[in-house]
């Protein structure tokens, strides 16, 4: 059955070649993340595109090829939509078999021909599909452990004093990196005194204190000390609602108070210039 596809193909190659490219310029036209790639690069990339299926299809290879799957991942890679490889799949899918049609002369044939090809494409769309869902992910992961760690800063303010600004809902997970910047910035820093700032907190509630908690004793078993600094009103009320023991550690109502407090603790204070 490849032997015939084959034929077929390689009979008609240059007229595929030259249908395709003509429907994958219009296909440029009308997208829009295309817009920036100018025509010579585009063309280009056609012609590899369609160079490597039609190899594909002639060897009458199960598996991607190494060139293809290659041209795949650079195509991901540097941003093209992917549209432009399902958009090129489909044409090549059409076009392949309309060919086959046209120049096959035994009808009886023709659907198991078309199985065949049809297959071959789809192999290629399964690779597309799962290398773009794998690049996808792994993106989303890199960004959003950079966003992460963005999100709990330890801030040296002064000598000894640092401040860790926090943001948003705190979750498990963005717990567990308030915890390892806390103390990795604690050492780092040689902070005597960490003001924990959770004045952009919306919530806190119950699990949010238990991993403040966490946090302020592990800062003090490495020998520094946590203020927490940024209780609104309506946090302290919530605070002694849901009977929350915060004695432990000192708190502030203000970041200003916090640092006053902060100096005071390491006997240092500021002073007006004349």
């Amino acid at each position: 059955m490849y032997s015939t596809i084959n034929e077929v193909i390689i009979h008609n190659r240059s007229s595929i070649e030259e249908e395709w490219k003509s429907q994958m310029m219009q296909f440029k036209e009308d997208e829009r993340e295309l817009a920036s790639v100018t025509n010579e690069v585009y063309k280009n990339s056609n012609t590899e595109f369609i160079d490597n299926l039609l190899n594909h299809v002639i060897d009458g290879q199960d598996e991607i090829s190494s060139d293809l799957q290659d041209f795949f991942e650079r195509t991901v890679q540097i941003g093209w939509p992917l549209s432009y490889v399902t958009k090129g799949l489909q044409l090549f899918r059409r076009i392949g078999l309309k060919t086959i049609v046209n120049k096959k002369e035994n009808i009886d044939g023709i659907m198991d021909t078309f199985e065949v090809f049809d297959r071959s494409i789809d192999t290629l769309y399964e690779k597309i599909v799962t290398y773009s869902t794998q690049n996808w992910k792994d993106t989303i992961s890199v960004q959003k452990k950079a966003l992460l760690e963005l999100s709990a800063p330890l801030i040296p303010v002064f000598e000894s004093i640092s401040v860790m600004p926090l943001i948003g809902t705190i979750d498990t997970e963005r717990a567990r990196l308030i915890m390892e910047n806390l103390l990795d910035g604690v050492i780092k820093n040689r902070s005597q005194v960490v003001l924990i700032d959770i004045t952009g907190v919306p919530v806190v509630d119950t699990m949010v204190a238990h991993h403040i908690i966490q946090a302020a004793e592990a800062v003090r078993l490495i020998g520094s000390k946590c203020i927490l600094v940024g209780i609104r009103p309506e946090i302290a009320q919530t605070i002694v609602n849901l009977g929350i023991d915060l004695s432990e550690f000192p708190t502030r109502s203000t970041l200003l108070k916090g640092i006053e407090a902060a100096l005071e603790l390491t006997n240092k204070k500021i002073e007006a210039l004349s």
